[in-house]
């Protein structure tokens, strides 16, 4: 049972953001300790992902564990109210996560997906970060 009225619940839903999120910023804090430097939600690339690095061809996107399901997080869990509602919002947006990384990988691009329970560790995403840079520039 939900413990806030729904006026209240809506005003709550209202409040989240899509940019500037508190992990969103903690990667690009990060990616900046790295010297790199990029470009924000490209709206000329599907999914309009959240970091660019353009050089690199990599296109970063910092997904909420709750809204897009991380699998085995503890913060991915199930609202116990408007089940039907919930599963169906949450499998669209698990599917629309598929279908823009295929078309990013389609269009020459690597997308990576970062976690917001990744970020909470700041050694451990720069050194997540170094590795995906990495990976990209053997040198």
């Amino acid at each position: 049972m939900d413990h806030l009225d729904p006026e209240r619940r809506s005003e709550n839903m209202r409040r989240v953001r899509g940019k500037d999120t508190r992990p969103e910023l903690t990667v690009r804090r990060a990616l900046h300790v790295l010297g790199r430097r990029f470009r924000l939600h490209r709206k000329d690339l599907p999914g309009k992902p959240d970091i660019v690095l353009a050089k690199d061809r990599l296109a970063i996107f910092v997904h909420g564990c709750f809204w897009h399901r991380h699998e085995g997080c503890p913060r991915a869990s199930m609202p116990s109210t408007r089940r039907e509602f919930w599963e169906s919002k949450f499998a669209r947006t698990v599917e629309r996560d598929a279908e823009q990384t295929a078309a990013l990988r389609a269009a020459g691009w690597r997308p990576e997906v970062i976690w917001e329970c990744e970020t909470r560790d700041a050694e451990r995403l720069g050194e997540r970060l170094r590795d995906m840079l990495e990976r990209n520039n053997p040198e």
